[in-house]
């Protein structure tokens, strides 16, 4: 089976050979990052099993491409410090944002998925009211960006952008650079993180991993397994949650904040992922 998977703590034990299959083979694709193929994922459907974001799951979803869903959780965290502005063009707040401008990779991107609905719940910023300027397409190709987005020119970078004042924010996926200039722009971004997850009982998702249709429940559950067995090896991390039930709240916040952000058309039943 073809598959792609990034290299992490809870996939060392998988991807060195420690955790095995007498009935599944796995030929991992070499491609760094993974989300470099997240788009060969959902549009030719290239790899029976794959690590994808679960904005691009749940879009991918509303398409009728026929994925579905794998109970374990390769990438989580808090999102709430990778929105950064540039502090030596003096404060910004969060209300600031309304009518300015925020770099963003792609529309459509898991951070700024989660980071627009953080700005919407907790700081009343509404994302309609910000124009989001991006440098890429989203991977699902049946996505249209709404009217308030805009494409930076071609050779553009964020940072600069940032740096020069051609945006107001920005949001930065791969986290914070080193540039002491550029600094969170939620106010104690740790603990508002830590109060958004007391508050949901949630953790924020960025990556689960998928199989095909095509799949076999047989061979879909055996993938299951070694990845449950490669997240235990690792120590069973806490933003690495595995099984239905261990992800029920996680699946239901992120469907939410997708859905209220036009998406995906309805909300989605956490079964319905599994199908």
């Amino acid at each position: 089976m073809k598959a792609l998977l990034g290299d992490y703590p809870v996939t060392a034990a998988l991807k060195r050979g420690d955790v095995r299959s007498e009935s599944v083979h796995l030929e991992f694709a070499d491609v760094r990052p993974p989300s470099a193929a997240f788009k060969r994922v959902v549009r030719s459907l290239e790899f029976d099993v794959a690590e994808l974001a679960i904005t691009t799951f749940l879009m991918a979803k509303a398409f009728g491409k026929p994925l579905r869903l794998l109970p374990a959780v390769v990438v989580g965290r808090l999102q709430h410090s990778f929105l950064v502005y540039n502090a030596e063009r003096g404060p910004l707040a969060p209300r600031d944002l309304i009518g300015r401008r925020v770099g963003v990779r792609s529309y459509s991107v898991t951070t700024s998925m989660w980071i627009r609905g953080i700005l919407a719940e907790d700081h009343g910023v509404d994302p309609d009211c910000v124009t989001w300027v991006t440098f890429e397409e989203a991977h699902a190709a049946e996505f249209r960006d709404p009217p308030n987005v805009e494409r930076a020119a071609p050779g553009k970078d964020v940072l600069e952008m940032l740096l020069t004042g051609e945006i107001d924010a920005a949001v930065v996926g791969d986290g914070k650079p080193a540039d002491a200039r550029i600094r969170p722009l939620i106010p104690d971004a740790v603990a508002a993180a830590r109060a958004w997850r007391k508050r949901t009982g949630a953790i924020q998702i960025n990556h689960m991993v998928v199989v095909k249709d095509s799949v076999s429940r047989a061979a879909a559950d055996e993938v299951s397994r070694l990845l449950s067995d490669s997240i235990r090896a690792a120590g069973s991390p806490e933003m690495n949650p595995y099984g239905i039930e261990a992800n029920r709240r996680n699946l239901e916040v992120a469907i939410d904040y997708v859905h209220r952000q036009r998406l995906i058309p309805r909300r989605y039943a956490v079964e319905e992922l599994f199908a």
